[in-house]
């Protein structure tokens, strides 16, 4: 009985960063407790790569040591997946993502199809970034005109390193054609706006911003399938939003 009910769940593809970047511990260990109560979870990372976690803690440290001795903590290779026999694709925030996946032809391949049949995607944090792959052979993004949300440049000019990062989420969405849920009183600001200047002029709600979050706010956008969450706190409103999108179908 047991084995027929884990053969009648849908199957999820939890997608995360193989970098030296890693992968956020707490947003996994939410992602994962979630997604494996209602699905048959495959992780993949490129290569089969195995996830390095940071933001460890005392409230997780024994949870990411109990899940490294599992089989299933072996990462299937994102290269050899097929997108076709999964339900729902759901990415962590992995500060690795901006390394590997924001380039990864396998992940865009995935997401290409995801996108087509309009299977629920859920992606948190960093691992937003994860989505900018998914772009047609005429450059365009899959996403555009969807709204989405991720780690505004407010949040990522505090880390070190922020000058050197390969992608600002922000930027790519609107240059992208998509709309971007940014923290309050900022929306229009991006990595170039900053010295003195938005990059596209500092809108306010009255001019028609879109619906924003104060920075580091739980904040969670549903756009038709996509479901995007702010940072590492929104994993666990984002991944109900996941669960909900696939309850419903």
């Amino acid at each position: 009985m047991a084995s027929e009910r884990l053969s009648s769940r849908p199957a999820c593809l939890l997608v995360a960063s193989g970098a030296a970047e890693g992968v956020s511990a707490p947003s996994f260990l939410h992602c994962f407790t979630l997604a494996s109560a209602a699905f048959n979870l495959q992780v993949a990372t490129p290569g089969g790569k195995t996830m390095d976690f940071v933001d460890v803690n005392d409230s997780n440290t024994r949870w990411v040591q109990d899940f490294r001795l599992k089989a299933y903590a072996s990462p299937a290779k994102l290269e050899s997946i097929d997108g076709a026999r999964y339900h729902a694709l759901l990415i962590p925030s992995c500060p690795g993502a901006l390394v590997d996946l924001a380039s990864s032809g396998s992940l865009a391949r995935i997401l290409q199809h995801f996108h087509s049949e309009s299977k629920p995607i859920c992606a948190v944090g960093h691992g937003v970034a994860a989505l900018c792959c998914a772009t047609s052979e005429d450059r365009s993004w899959v996403f555009q005109g969807y709204s989405v949300t991720g780690p505004s440049v407010y949040e990522l000019v505090r880390a070190p390193g922020f000058a050197h990062l390969p992608l600002v989420v922000e930027d790519f969405v609107k240059d992208a054609g998509a709309c971007f849920s940014a923290p309050t009183g900022m929306a229009g600001w991006g990595r170039r706006g900053l010295g003195g200047r938005p990059a596209r002029g500092l809108r306010s709600r009255r001019s028609g911003s879109p619906a924003a979050s104060e920075p580091d706010a739980v904040h969670v956008v549903l756009d038709r399938h996509l479901v995007t969450g702010q940072n590492a706190s929104s994993t666990v409103p984002a991944v109900q939003n996941l669960l909900f999108l696939c309850g419903s179908r």
